[in-house]
């Protein structure tokens, strides 16, 4: 398919310095932001609990955000999934149990009222109360003055007599997702909604999933930079380098400034982002060097400029199918499906951009100074030496 009928002749690299300009302001910009602002980060990275609800009834989000509210879950985030007829949303709550440090302390006041109490022990991390008592009591008097402090009670373990003296027993705190059902519940006398879809990450396993898709991230550039530097020549490398970092930082500023949840899709999309820009960065240094090769004697810089005309409709045809592809998602797609596929969109713009103006100037500053390192070592060489 023939995108062009005729060979264009478009000065890209006469524009190279304003359009690096541009670039290394909006960077800089969206690296300050991000130190600054952060990330909206998502479940997967910030840890918490998210429940999907689908009502039987027609209603908005913002209802159902003052329902929770009412019920007591001021801090709970409300996002509309899927089309507005269908009226499912899905509800984020930071934590994982409803035991906190006030919970607990209340729930410790209740507990010794009891009766002895030798120790008490929460454990936050897991939602568990850990105690053991110089008196046996009964998990309904446990579950009994726990629930009456307003914190959920899934179980009480019974753990039997300790070698040491004393009942030990386990309280195991309700998960958020009661907590919100129970909120939603307030003022209705029947159930209005089902709970279609529960999800607990704990913190230190957010922190963990973080960790390593930012390590995932870092390992594929690196990889990809020994692949272009072992394929074309060193001064090559830099370049592709340079342009996959700019894309990143340019995707990353879109999940900034929309405040899309930042998770492991968002991962997903930048790894997806690095793949196609050095793809499209490849296929230019591949005509680069066959055009070396054609155009012998010819500046560097005019070299990259016919390269680059050359493979103008290869990039449009490669970018406008990726993008026609992510229509659909756009359309139809809800959360971070469509959050995933305006990061790709952003990335197609970005990446297609930076192999012209990032990847290509980078590259011949490297070639000018390798060339005027050559000539003062000829020159020095030329010099006549002196007794």
């Amino acid at each position: 398919m023939q995108i062009l009928k005729n060979q264009t002749n478009i000065d890209f690299i006469g524009k190279r310095k304003p359009a690096i300009f541009i670039s290394t302001v909006l960077n800089l910009i969206i690296l300050v932001l991000i130190a600054v602002w952060g990330f909206n980060l998502g479940v997967d990275f910030a840890g918490g609990t998210v429940v999907e609800v689908k009502f039987n009834q027609n209603i908005n989000a913002a209802d159902v955000r003052k329902r929770a509210e009412s019920g007591g879950l001021p801090d709970v985030s409300v996002q509309s999934i899927g089309a507005a007829g269908e009226n499912s949303f899905l509800l984020r709550l930071g934590g994982v149990t409803q035991l906190t440090e006030e919970s607990a302390a209340k729930a410790q006041e209740a507990i010794k009222a009891l009766g002895p109490v030798k120790s008490i022990y929460p454990d936050l991390a897991n939602g568990i109360i850990n105690l053991r008592s110089e008196q046996a009591l009964t998990p309904e008097q446990l579950s009994k003055v726990v629930e009456g402090t307003g914190t959920g009670v899934e179980e009480v373990r019974e753990l039997g007599q300790a070698q040491a003296g004393g009942f030990d027993y386990q309280i195991v705190a309700s998960g958020m997702a009661d907590r919100i059902r129970a909120a939603l519940m307030t003022g209705v006398q029947t159930p209005d909604f089902e709970m279609r879809r529960v999800e607990y990450v704990g913190p230190q396993v957010g922190k963990q999933l973080r960790n390593r898709g930012v390590a995932a991230l870092l390992y594929s550039m690196i990889a990809i930079l020994i692949y272009v530097a072992f394929r074309f020549d060193f001064k090559f490398g830099p370049g592709a380098l340079l342009a996959m970092l700019h894309d990143v930082v340019m995707v990353a500023g879109f999940y900034l400034f929309s405040r899309a949840e930042f998770g492991l899709t968002a991962i997903a999309a930048l790894l997806t982002i690095v793949g196609y820009s050095v793809n499209d960065t490849i296929v230019i240094y591949d005509r680069i060097r066959e055009d070396m090769a054609k155009f012998k004697g010819k500046p560097f810089a005019e070299v990259i400029n016919i390269a680059i005309n050359d493979t103008l409709g290869r990039t449009i045809l490669t970018s406008g199918t990726t993008a026609l592809s992510l229509i659909g998602l756009l359309i139809f797609g809800v959360g971070e499906i469509r959050d995933f596929a305006w990061a790709m969109l952003v990335g197609i713009v970005v990446g297609t951009y930076s192999t012209i103006y990032i990847a290509s100037p980078l590259t011949i500053w490297l070639d000018e100074r390798e060339a005027a390192r050559q000539a003062r070592e000829k020159a020095r060489l030329d010099q006549p030496k002196t007794a």
